[in-house]
């Protein structure tokens, strides 16, 4: 069994929003969504696994000591929909009281998470959606970090979003078919989106979406540890369809015996 940091899908909605004079507008409600129940889920059936499933903001607001803690204690680390600002970035950069009192630098989320892996023989997962890799806009900004040097894929230059109201289907690569036996991509569901990436020659391709030949799951080794990207999303709205695959359960801990 493995302890299994999961930070993203979490999202917040407000409203509806009345605007009920021409100087006020009043939002009427606040609902906290976890898209990432179903890959928790999944990887907690049977017990498989125990996952600590967290929001983006709570990610972004660790003090210094706690994400080493988090790294010390967890075996597998996954980001997904994640932008690069929330490792470079610290919430005391912005508090105005702090300004000239002391020297304002923190511990680097990026080294720690590299030298976990390399060092460490930890294992860290990069799931794709609008925020991650390079993402909408280039928003996800991963390339331009130094988790580029962990990732077994590079990122694009540009927005990488590949998204079809039809979907895309995927097929298992030679080496994903040993690897990943017993599981049926030709079951799976349309795939409604992924970040388009590049691949690096060291790393493997598992499996590769049909339609565009481009790789949908790809392995590497850093150091001791492992890396693993799927680059679509393991939660709606790219994967709306996905979360009720019959296999989705089977797909995720299949995943996770392999890093």
């Amino acid at each position: 069994m493995a302890k299994i940091y999961y930070a993203g899908d979490w999202a917040i909605l407000t409203g509806p929003t009345f605007m009920e004079t021409p100087f006020h507008f009043s939002p009427k409600g606040l609902e906290i969504f976890n898209y990432g129940k179903w890959l928790k889920d999944a990887l907690e059936s049977e017990g498989a696994h125990q996952v600590t499933s967290v929001p983006s903001w709570d990610f972004y607001k660790l003090g210094p000591g706690e994400y080493e803690k988090i790294l010390e204690d967890y075996d597998v680390i996954i980001f997904s929909d994640i932008e690069g600002k929330l490792f470079q970035l610290a919430p005391e950069f912005f508090t105005r009281e702090e300004f000239g009192r002391r020297v304002l630098t923190f511990p680097d989320r990026i080294r720690l998470t590299r030298e976990a892996v390399i060092e460490g023989g930890k294992s860290v997962v990069f799931l794709g959606g609008w925020y991650s890799f390079t993402g909408e806009l280039g928003r996800g900004g991963w390339g331009r970090t130094g988790l580029k040097d962990l990732m077994p894929v590079e990122c694009l230059d540009i927005e990488d979003l590949m998204e079809s109201t039809e979907g895309f289907t995927a097929e298992f690569s030679p080496e994903g078919k040993k690897l990943l036996q017993g599981l049926d991509l030709d079951s799976l569901p349309p795939i409604l989106g992924y970040n388009k990436v590049k691949e690096i020659s060291r790393d493997t391709v598992l499996a590769r979406f049909r339609e565009t030949g481009d790789p949908m799951l790809i392995i590497g080794f850093r150091g001791k540890g492992k890396v693993l990207a799927y680059t679509s999303d393991p939660a709606p709205h790219w994967g709306c369809n996905f979360v009720f695959w019959k296999d989705y359960g089977k797909f995720w801990n299949r995943l996770m015996e392999l890093v």
